[in-house]
């Protein structure tokens, strides 16, 4: 079968047409899945950023709650001593 050469450029044009059509769609898929990704992601990052702030104020609580009790057993050191220091040097 011969083929005259408006027939060959027409296939050409074709093939050409359905190629870039072709890239097109795959293009767009891919943005699509692109940019669905990017939200999942986004979605999961904001929910492991709240667990994280959540643990993170759990554990500045007992950080603040075991600090308050240091600082008031050392208050009570500081009076006893005080309270030695005077008896033992202000007795004289």
């Amino acid at each position: 079968m011969q083929m005259t050469e408006p027939q060959i450029w027409a296939l050409i044009g074709a093939l050409l047409a359905f190629a870039l059509g072709s890239l097109t769609v795959l293009a767009r898929q891919n943005d699509r899945m692109i940019a669905s990704l990017r939200t999942e992601m986004s979605y999961r990052f904001e929910g492991m950023e709240a667990k994280l702030d959540a643990r993170f104020e759990t554990l500045e609580s007992k950080v603040d709650m075991r600090l308050d009790s240091i600082d008031r057993r050392l208050e009570e050191l500081d009076k006893e001593v005080a309270n030695l220091a005077t008896r033992f040097w202000g007795s004289r």
